[in-house]
C-alpha cells in the first residue's frame, strides 16, 4: 500500500478462544488466519485474520483485558458490547456466506433490502453471529 489516505486498519473483537475463531472466519468468510502458530507458541498476545489487504480483524482472548491500560477503565472492555461489524461482499460471494451458515444450521436473519451504509443503500443484507456472540451483518451493493 503506497497511498496515506484515511481507512480502517483494523477492529478488535474478544473472543473465548481466538483460534476457533480464527477457524470461524476462515471457513465462512475465507478470511486468511494471521499469526496463529505465533499465538499457539506463545510468542504473540493475539491472532488475527485478513479481511483485505488493508484491513484485519484482530481476535483478542478475553483473559487479555486485564492487561489494557492504555486508558482508565480500558480494562474493563472485555464483554463491552458493540451492535455489529459489517462486510460487503461480491454478490455471489453473499450467497454463499449464506447457504454456508444455512448449511450448519447456523442463525441468519432475514434479508434487508436497502439499508444504508458507506457506499449507500446495499441491495441485500442479513445478520448472523460468530461462536463468541459478535453480530456479524454481510451486504452487497452490486
Amino acid at each position: 500500500m503506497t497511498d496515506n489516505t484515511t481507512r480502517l486498519d483494523h477492529v478488535v473483537l474478544w473472543v473465548r478462544d481466538p483460534v476457533a475463531a480464527a477457524g470461524f472466519y476462515e471457513k465462512n468468510l475465507g478470511w486468511e488466519p494471521l499469526r496463529l502458530a505465533e499465538y499457539t507458541e506463545g510468542t504473540v498476545s493475539f491472532p488475527s485474520v485478513r479481511i483485505n489487504d488493508e484491513t484485519i480483524l484482530d481476535l483478542a482472548p478475553r483473559s487479555m483485558a486485564a492487561r489494557m491500560r492504555m486508558l482508565p477503565g480500558a480494562d474493563a472492555s472485555a464483554g463491552h458490547p458493540v451492535n455489529h461489524i459489517c462486510v460487503s461482499l461480491p454478490a455471489d460471494d453473499f450467497d454463499a456466506l449464506r447457504a454456508r451458515l444455512q448449511e450448519q444450521s447456523l442463525p441468519v436473519s432475514d434479508l434487508s433490502h436497502d439499508s444504508y451504509g458507506a457506499r449507500g443503500p446495499a441491495r441485500r443484507s442479513f445478520y448472523f453471529g460468530d461462536p463468541d456472540g459478535n453480530i456479524v451483518e454481510a451486504r452487497h451493493y452490486d
